[in-house]
C-alpha cells in the first residue's frame, strides 16, 4: 500500500491539471468591449499576486515609466487575437496527454519495478531508499508537468497555483515546481494592454493621456485571466498612484472550455479508488466561480460588500478592517479593466525571500508573531464573512493574501466569491459551536452531535464507512489542533486511512469554505501553529445563531440593545481598543531591528501564554 501512494498522488495530480480538448460545448463569445461603467463606492483587487512588490519591482517599474501623451496613435492599429478554433483546442489537448500521460504511467511503471525486485531478491527496500527513488520520479514528473503547462498555459495555470499551494497535498517537489506560476505569466504586449484600456474607459474625444500621467511598459505580474500595471493618474482624476488590472483578450473561450473539459475527464473518473476526493464536485464549483472571474464590475461590487462586512462590528458600528483591501476609482471600472489604489508589499508567496533581504530570521520573533497574525487575520476575514453574511473570498492562495511594507495584511482578488444559503450558514455556525463544546475528541454524544450536523449540510459518506466518519471529516476540516481523528482516521489526507476517503461527495456549496479552512490549516502546519478554526470561529457562530433566534449573546450587544439603536460604552472601549492595537501593531514595524525584536519577542511570549491558558481551559 505504502508503495502505491505516490500513484495516487500523481494521478490525482494529473487529473486535476488535465484536458480532454474534445468533450467540451462551450461556445466562445464575441469580443466586444462596452464604454466604461462608472462605479462610486466600489471596491475590486487585482488578479492573483499582480500587485506586486513595490521593493522589488517598483525600481523597474519607474524606469520604464512610458509617456502616454502618443499612445492613442500608437495602439489604434492593434490586432486582438481571435478566440481558439475547435483545431486549437484539440491540438492543446493532444500536446497535453503527450506529455501527462507519461508522467502516470512512470509511476505504475516504477511501482512496478520495485515488486519485481523486492520479490526477486527477498530484500524489502528500507523507508528511505524508497523514499530516495520516490523523490527522484516527483521530480521528473514535476520538471515535465510545469514544461507543460508552462507551453500551454491557459487553466492549467490556474492549475497550477493551486497544486502549489497545497503542500498538505501535494509532493515538494511537485509544489516547489509549480510555485513560479503563482507570480507571474508571461505578459502581454504593452501596445496590446493600451489598446484595451482605450477601448473599455475612454470616451468620444478622450485621449490616454487625459487618465494616465504615467503607464509602466514593464508589468507588475500577469496571470492566467489579466495583468497588472503600475501607473499614475493625471491630476484629473486625483493624481494618485494606482494599479490597473487589464483582462487578456479572448481568454474567457479559453479557460471556459478547458475547465468544461476537466469537469467531464473527472465525471468519467468518479469512482477510481485512486482519487483522494471527488474532483467533479470540485471542478463544477470552480466552473461556476471562473465564469463570474471575467467581469471586473461584479468584482468591484463583490469587493464593497466584503468590506462592508469587514468595516462593521457586529453592533453596528464602524471597525478597522483585520486586512487591507484596496479601492476603485471610480469612473475607472469596466468589465475588462480595472483601476484600483496600489498596494505597497509583496505577495504571501514571497514573503519568506523578503525577510531574507532584510536580515529577517524567518524563526525569529518577529516571523513568529507575524505568523500568529497572519492567521488571526485571515481566520477573523473568513470567519465572519462566511457566518455572518455568507458572502466570501472565493480564491484563496499565498499569491492573494500580501503581506504590506506597515506590518498589515492585505487581500487581493475578488473576481472568484461565494455566496452560501442561510441554512447552509447556520448549519455550519452549529458545527463550530458543537466541536467547541465537545467535552472530548472521543466522547459519543459529541462525536454524534457533529456528524449529525455534518450530515445535515449534505455530505454523503461512502457505504461501509464507521458512523463516526462525518465527525471525523468536521475535526479533520475545521479543527487542525487534533492529535488524533475519531474511528482511528489519520490526518494526512493522501493516507489511505484519510477521513478524506471516507467522502462520497461534498456539497458543492461547501467546496469553497473547505477551501478556505484547509488553506488556514496549510498555512498553520507550515508556522508549525496548532490552530483550530472552530474554536476561533465558534464566538463568531454563536452570535449569529443568537442574532437569528432573537436572544441576546452573552457578552454581546446584539439583541435589545441593537434593535434599540443605544450604544454601550463597551461597544465603544472594544472599537479603541481595536484601533489602538492596529497603530501600535503598524508603530513597532518603524522601530530600529534590535528594538523591535525585543518587542516581538516579548508580544510572542505573551501571546503563547494566552494560547497556553486557552488550551489547558477546553481540556
Amino acid at each position: 500500500m505504502k508503495l502505491l501512494l505516490p500513484i495516487r498522488a500523481s494521478f490525482a495530480l494529473t487529473l486535476l491539471a488535465s484536458n480532454t480538448g474534445i468533450t467540451s460545448s462551450f461556445s466562445p463569445p464575441s469580443q466586444t468591449y462596452p464604454k466604461p461603467t462608472a462605479l462610486h463606492a466600489s471596491t475590486a483587487e487585482s488578479n492573483n499576486d499582480m500587485i506586486s512588490s513595490a521593493n522589488s519591482s517598483s525600481p523597474t517599474s519607474t524606469s520604464t515609466s512610458t509617456s502616454t501623451s502618443s499612445s492613442s496613435s500608437s495602439t489604434s492599429s492593434i490586432e486582438f487575437p481571435p478566440p481558439l478554433t475547435q483545431t486549437q483546442r484539440l491540438a492543446r489537448a493532444a500536446k497535453f496527454w503527450s506529455s501527462a500521460l507519461p508522467i502516470v504511467l512512470s509511476y505504475y511503471s516504477k511501482n512496478a519495478q520495485l515488486r519485481v525486485q523486492e520479490a526477486f531478491t527477498g530484500v524489502p527496500l528500507t523507508p528511505h531508499e524508497e523514499q530516495l527513488i520516490w523523490n527522484e520520479q516527483h521530480r521528473q514528473g514535476a520538471s515535465k508537468l510545469a514544461d507543460t503547462i508552462t507551453s500551454l498555459k491557459g487553466f492549467y495555470v490556474k492549475t497550477a497555483q493551486i497544486i502549489a499551494s497545497r503542500r498538505d497535498l501535494f509532493p515538494p517537489e511537485y509544489t516547489e515546481a509549480l510555485s513560479s506560476f503563482t507570480d507571474n505569466v508571461d505578459p502581454l504586449p504593452v501596445e496590446l494592454v493600451k489598446a484595451v484600456i482605450e477601448k473599455e474607459l475612454l470616451v468620444k474625444g478622450e485621449k490616454f493621456s487625459d487618465i494616465f500621467e504615467e503607464f509602466d511598459a514593464v508589468p507588475l505580474g500577469a496571470a492566467s485571466v489579466a495583468q497588472v500595471h503600475r501607473a499614475k493618474l493625471t491630476p484629473k482624476w486625483g493624481g494618485k498612484e494606482v494599479a490597473v488590472k487589464v483582462q487578456r483578450p479572448s481568454i474567457e473561450s479559453k479557460l471556459m472550455g478547458d475547465i468544461a473539459n476537466l469537469k467531464a475527464l473527472a465525471k468519467t473518473f468518479r469512482e477510481v479508488d485512486a482519487l483522494p476526493l471527488d474532483y467533479y464536485t470540485v471542478f463544477c464549483e470552480l466552473e461556476k466561480q471562473l465564469g463570474d472571474e471575467f467581469d471586473f464590475i461584479a468584482e468591484a461590487v463583490a469587493m464593497d460588500r466584503i468590506r462592508e462586512t469587514l468595516t462593521k462590528s457586529p453592533e453596528g458600528l464602524r471597525i478597522e478592517s483585520p486586512v487591507v483591501l484596496p479601492r476603485p476609482i471610480p469612473g475607472l471600472v469596466s468589465k475588462r479593466v480595472l483601476v484600483m489604489d496600489y498596494l505597497q508589499g509583496v505577495p504571501l508567496s514571497r514573503a519568506a525571500e523578503e525577510m531574507l533581504k532584510k536580515g529577517i530570521d524567518p524563526s525569529s520573533p518577529e516571523a513568529q508573531l507575524f505568523g500568529r497574525k497572519l492567521l488571526r487575520s485571515l481566520t477573523e476575514v473568513f470567519g465572519r464573512c462566511i457566518l455572518e453574511s455568507g458572502f466570501f473570498h472565493a480564491d484563496p492562495h499565498p499569491g492573494n493574501i500580501f503581506v504590506l511594507d506597515d506590518g498589515r495584511i492585505g487581500l487581493i482578488d475578488f473576481g472568484q466569491v461565494k455566496q452560501i444559503g442561510g441554512r447552509a450558514r447556520e448549519t455550519l455556525s452549529k458545527v463550530m459551536v458543537a466541536l467547541d463544546e465537545r467535552e472530548s475528541d472521543e466522547n459519543p454524544p459529541d462525536l454524534e452531535k457533529i456528524g449529525d450536523l455534518a450530515l445535515e449540510l449534505g455530505v454523503e459518506l461512502a457505504d461501509g464507512t464507521p458512523p463516526v466518519a462525518p465527525a471525523a471529516v468536521a475535526m479533520w476540516l475545521f479543527d487542525g489542533s487534533v492529535e488524533q481523528l475519531p474511528g482511528g482516521y489519520d490526518k494526512g489526507e493522501l493516507s489511505p486511512n484519510s477521513p478524506v476517503k471516507a467522502l462520497k461527495s461534498f456539497p458543492q456549496d461547501l467546496v469553497l469554505v473547505g477551501r478556505s479552512s484547509i488553506l488556514i490549516k496549510g498555512l498553520s502546519n507550515r508556522l508549525g501553529i496548532p490552530w483550530s478554526l472552530s474554536r476561533e470561529w465558534a464566538p463568531i457562530a454563536r452570535r449569529v445563531l443568537a442574532e437569528n433566534s432573537g436572544v441576546e449573546d452573552r457578552g454581546s450587544s446584539i439583541g435589545a440593545h441593537k434593535s434599540e439603536g443605544k450604544i454601550r460604552m463597551r461597544d465603544v472601549m472594544t472599537m479603541l481598543k481595536q484601533w489602538g492595537r492596529g497603530k501600535a501593531s503598524r508603530a513597532v514595524t518603524r522601530l530600529p531591528s534590535p528594538i523591535r525584536t525585543r518587542v516581538a519577542a516579548y508580544a510572542l511570549k505573551l501571546q503563547q501564554r494566552r494560547e497556553a491558558r486557552e488550551g489547558r481551559s477546553k481540556k
